[in-house]
């Protein structure tokens, strides 16, 4: 019966060049999901907390209501926040619980370990991900598909009406009278006044036609002088015009604050990565000296 050479370990092999290479895989899987199930579980408690902190913050009293600003900074630092912390305590328990490497160079332990601290960090990933996906979709989906809605579904159902308005007011340019019927009934001469002021404001600017005849629609319905009408009229363009610009500058808004969380949040995934490596790489040299 042959013997296997003084001082191989079980579950190595010998090759032909008498090097000896072990069997067994050097990824402790148990030690890997065991971290990321806790970094999964304390990155679900730390969200809740800073939900509960920020409902907290929260009034309905405009005085004592927090900034926008100060909402998205707060938002993005508590984010670093817990991919530092879930990353951390993931990552340490991962390279504390692995199998022991004997005969492994220092050089290639450290390797193993901030690399079984990034699995263990890319799995929390995953599951925290689709835990957030499936459980808090009533309120996390609710609330982005919501601002998807005010973002592209209305925008893309505003197009088409903005496009029938604009049909109605060149068929209303086309069967313009000289001069309005001021017997016209009211409804008629409101919803003529509004496709011009949605058109042509939309468009950029109110023609002098277009400023002319409503001044002869508001002196004929509102029985004041052409001069008292023209300056209403530009009163409401000039407040349609601001109107316009604050939605561009809120849709603008809007899109650079989406775009600036999105980086920060890759940012702070980048920052969970790093630091479920080197606490893992903590966690692995103090198990080994123990």
């Amino acid at each position: 019966m042959a013997l296997a050479p003084s001082g191989l370990q079980a579950g190595s092999a010998t090759t032909a060049g008498n090097a000896v290479e072990s069997s067994k895989s050097a990824v402790s899987w148990a030690a890997i999901i065991a971290g990321a199930l806790t970094a999964t579980a304390v990155s679900l408690i730390l969200l809740a907390l800073g939900s509960g902190l920020g409902f907290a913050a929260a009034s309905p009293w405009q005085e004592a209501r927090p900034s926008a600003k100060a909402i998205a900074v707060t938002s993005i630092i508590w984010l670093v926040v817990m991919q530092w912390v879930s990353s951390g305590i993931g990552g340490y328990l991962t390279g504390r619980l692995r199998a022991k490497w004997v005969g492994t160079h220092t050089h290639e332990v450290f390797f193993r370990d901030t690399a079984h601290g990034l699995l263990s960090w890319a799995v929390a990933t995953v599951v925290t991900v689709g835990l957030l996906t499936s459980a808090t979709s009533s309120l996390v989906g609710g609330g982005v598909q919501a601002t998807a809605t005010i973002a592209s579904g209305a925008a893309q159902a505003a197009a088409p009406a903005l496009a029938a308005q604009a049909r109605e007011y060149d068929i209303d340019t086309l069967f313009r009278r000289a001069q309005p019927d001021a017997n016209a009934p009211a409804g008629d001469t409101r919803a003529e006044a509004s496709r011009i002021l949605a058109v042509t404001v939309t468009g950029g600017d109110v023609s002098p036609t277009d400023r002319a005849y409503l001044a002869q629609l508001v002196a004929a319905r509102a029985g004041i002088s052409e001069a008292d009408a023209q300056k209403r009229v530009d009163e409401t363009i000039t407040k349609a015009k601001a109107a316009a610009e604050d939605a561009k500058q809120a849709a603008d808004a809007a899109r650079k604050a989406a775009a600036t969380f999105a980086l920060f949040t890759a940012l702070s995934m980048l920052i969970g990565a790093f630091i479920a490596s080197v606490a893992a790489a903590l966690g692995g040299h103090q198990r080994d000296e123990h």
